[in-house]
């Protein structure tokens, strides 16, 4: 399941930046989950008795979410019943949390139900601060 990229945008404009957010929708059931992905991660370790901090490229090109229940589904239904699309891409770590937020809160995935009532979204929490079982 490769990413689907907005016009305009490249791997190389995707590396040039410091993570995105994105979409993947259940082609099946039309089930969504929103998320954010940041392209490198920073990691602190000693070198010669000092601290160095090395920068290297995350998963994001092979990344399907770290919601339990969207990944139980795609091992189930398959990779092909899935779409990921990648929505924005953004300058900084900070840019990045908001737009994924500001997404959230605008698609209402913690309350939003489809036409069977059943919830639209796999997203059970937002910042693991906000979960839907305590929305109403």
């Amino acid at each position: 399941m490769k990413w689907i990229y907005p016009d305009n945008i490249t791997e190389q404009d995707i590396l040039e930046s410091s993570g995105f957010v994105y979409k993947i929708t259940n082609l099946l059931n039309n089930k969504e989950y929103i998320g954010k992905k940041f392209v490198y991660s920073f990691r602190t370790k000693i070198v010669n008795g000092k601290r160095k901090k090395t920068k290297t490229v995350s998963d994001w090109k092979t990344y399907q979410g770290s919601c339990e229940p969207l990944k139980l589904d795609i091992e189930m239904y398959g990779e092909e019943n899935f779409k990921k699309e990648i929505i924005s891409i953004h300058r900084t770590r900070t840019e990045t949390n908001y737009t994924e937020i500001e997404l959230q809160m605008k698609n209402d995935v913690l309350r939003a139900k489809n036409e069977l009532g059943e919830f639209k979204f796999y997203n059970g929490n937002i910042l693991h601060k906000f979960f839907r079982n305590n929305i109403k």
